[in-house]
């Protein structure tokens, strides 16, 4: 959690010029309490780590501007910060509101933050395109499927935590449900939008999808 908050007062770098330290200490502190809610399973400060390292990883394969890879740190940061099991949908739009009103008085640079809400929107249903302009947004968007991709051990342990966050969910309208969340990934032409991940991540994230999709059918 001391790493996360340190890494918080340096991620913004370029995209927050105007940040004052207090300010930005205490939105980061509000943002690592939200990550840490008892309630996330895999929503959690873990799931955030990996995002930001893999956003690390996929900025320097990029080789991304500075202000790029910082826009892209800090939608990580809010792309699950509100994060309430139950109302899904609205997860995202609502963390994009919360990232509006907490960056906005942090001294923004030009344009970051409609840039930051748009990236953590992306991630509602993952499907931007290939023609998208913003080099910032196939990054969060790869990062944020990291996971996918993961040794076969985190694979497997964040499919049941995601099962944990959905205990109340019965067991066939869970199978369902998250069936239709996991196969369009394995339909599209790429599971992910960045030259990197495509090459390293794609190979295993597509057979840890079909093995999933496979103990989903029964």
């Amino acid at each position: 959690m001391h790493a996360l908050q340190g890494r918080w007062l340096t991620d913004g770098g370029p995209a927050l010029p105007g940040a004052g330290r207090e300010a930005l200490a205490a939105v980061g502190a509000d943002l690592v309490g939200r990550w840490g809610e008892p309630h996330r399973h895999y929503h959690d400060l873990r799931h955030l780590a990996e995002v930001l390292a893999a956003v690390d990883t996929l900025a320097r394969a990029g080789r991304l501007r500075p202000l790029d890879r910082a826009t892209a740190l800090l939608a990580a940061w809010f792309h699950d910060a509100v994060y309430a099991v139950g109302v899904a949908d609205d997860n995202e739009r609502r963390s994009a509101a919360l990232a509006a009103r907490a960056l906005g008085p942090l001294g923004p640079a030009e344009g970051v933050v409609d840039r930051v809400v748009t990236l953590v929107l992306d991630t509602e249903a993952h499907e931007i395109g290939d023609e998208v302009v913003d080099p910032a947004r196939p990054v969060l968007h790869d990062a944020d499927l990291w996971v996918l991709a993961a040794p076969v051990e985190r694979f497997d342990e964040y499919c049941r935590q995601v099962r944990a966050e959905y205990e109340h969910v019965p067991a066939a309208m869970y199978a369902r449900a998250r069936t239709d969340v996991l196969r369009p990934f394995l339909v599209r032409p790429h599971v992910y939008r960045t030259a990197h991940a495509r090459r390293v991540w794609e190979p295993a994230a597509r057979e840890n999808l079909a093995r999933e999709l496979t103990r989903l059918a029964g």
